[in-house]
């Protein structure tokens, strides 16, 4: 059992569920406790010490019971072989019908171990059989829907496959019945085993597919995403949100305490021989970080802010005070709204108010001059947002340089392509003069990059 667990937890992290060591000893620690002969009880028992959320706890539930649900193998006879057995049955005695299944001078303790398990119909041993094979071959090491056919012919050798041809082969020429019985029973194994193998898949392949799906999701354009697949970038974008502040927010808590003055703390303590009851902490003042996200929400970038607004606006446990803003023509603040509800009605509700207009930098730009320039102070980073097209209007860049003299520093992340920078009605390089950081952000691992980078210098 203890094999099994490691394997369900094993199936559990690829479902989703955070299992760590002392999470796992914990589980069989109760498991233990409660025993594995009601499966209801083993259930309640493994998502009261796994599950830590209502999301985990369905995960981890929908994991068990397809983690504990073993196929079993089909029973389908051909009605010649039933009836063949019937007669037999009433034409010999009780003593001899062992001998006579087996056929002339082939008796049954003559077959292999996986042939008299076949004959006898044994559902539980068959099913024990697959699942000791299942470990021998490795089944947990599956990864791809390509590989089905390689574990199960694996699986089928470790229960002894060769062996049982041997059996069909001799029984063919001394009891034909009797092989075409046998014959119909590993038909039934290979469709057990194959139900085994996509269990398996099913468990164990499903971490190595979702990686797959979100390292192309990663490198894929924002601009481009299709709409089936927005739903999946979003979970991506919380899911590197939240990589980033198990990075960056340990770092700030150990700041925030400071680190240990061992000069002063064996003075303090020295009355009690130097056993340090008493401590005393090294502290270096660091101003308060502030961002200030500027977000063109126009028609040509609308897509990627919304995942730049929703990624920003997940590191408030990285950066206390953040700030942002979203324009198209003109600017307005959203922090509210982004922080009320749902990224889906935040994003909506942004769109109906300044979204999918043309855009233009410089009327934006006197916006936030007139009423938010007073939000910038010297620890405040301006993050920019946008791909610097002004459709041929005054870019105002002076205000732009008045922001950067304001702040700490400026960022501008562009979603084009850096050869696209400079022509047509891009302002880009003539932007691009007043910031301290440009870069290209067209994809999640450029924006998650780009972020981190960012907030990096808050640690």
């Amino acid at each position: 059992m203890r094999e099994n667990l490691h394997r369900f937890f094993r199936a559990a992290r690829g479902a989703g569920v955070h299992v760590s060591p002392a999470e796992s000893i914990d589980a069989m620690r109760a498991v233990a406790q409660v025993g594995i002969s009601d499966r209801a009880v083993l259930r309640d028992a493994l998502l009261l010490t796994l599950a830590k959320s209502q999301d985990e706890k369905l995960a981890l539930g929908d994991c068990f019971d397809l983690f504990f649900s073993q196929p079993e193998p089909r029973q389908d006879q051909p009605e010649a072989a039933n009836e063949h057995d019937a007669a037999q049955s009433d034409d010999q005695p009780p003593s001899s019908g062992s001998a006579g299944e087996a056929g002339e001078g082939q008796p049954p303790q003559a077959l292999g171990p996986l042939a008299q398990m076949l004959l006898s119909q044994d559902r539980n041993a068959i099913a024990a059989a697959i699942a000791s094979a299942s470990g021998a071959a490795s089944l947990s090491d599956i990864r791809y829907s390509t590989q089905r056919g390689i574990f199960s012919s694996r699986i089928l050798d470790a229960m002894g496959l060769q062996r049982l041809r041997d059996d069909l082969d001799r029984l063919t020429a001394t009891n034909p019945p009797l092989a075409e019985r046998l014959r119909a029973a590993l038909d039934a194994l290979r469709e057990a085993v194959r139900d085994t193998v996509s269990q398996g898949l099913a468990l164990y392949a499903r971490e190595e597919a979702e990686n797959l799906r979100n390292e192309i999701l990663r490198n894929a354009p924002l601009a481009r995403i299709e709409r089936r697949q927005v739903a999946e970038m979003r979970a991506l974008i919380r899911q590197i949100a939240r990589r980033l502040r198990e990075r960056y927010s340990k770092p700030r808590k150990r700041q925030r305490r400071g680190h240990l003055d061992v000069r002063r703390t064996l003075r303090r303590n020295a009355a009690w021989g130097g056993v340090p009851f008493l401590t005393a902490w090294k502290r270096k003042h660091r101003d308060r970080p502030k961002i200030v996200a500027l977000c063109d929400v126009s028609g040509s970038v609308a897509q990627v802010s919304d995942f730049f607004l929703l990624l920003i606006h997940s590191l408030h446990e990285v950066v206390d005070d953040v700030r942002s803003f979203a324009f198209s023509s003109h600017l307005i603040e959203v922090s509210e709204i982004l922080e009320a509800k749902s990224p889906e009605e935040a994003m909506s509700e942004i769109m109906s108010k300044v979204g999918f207009g043309s855009s233009d930098y410089g009327s934006s730009l006197v916006d936030f001059e007139k009423e938010f320039m007073s939000t910038l102070t010297p620890q405040t980073t301006v993050i920019v947002l946008g791909d610097a097209r002004s459709n041929n209007l005054d870019p105002r860049a002076d205000i732009l340089r008045r922001i950067s003299e304001r702040s700490k520093r400026l960022v501008w992340l562009n979603p084009e392509g850096r050869l696209a920078w400079g022509f047509g009605d891009s302002e880009m390089p003539r932007y691009a003069t007043f910031c301290s950081v440009v870069r290209q952000c067209a994809t999640a691992q450029q924006l998650e990059r780009a972020v981190s980078d960012i907030v990096a210098t808050y640690q």
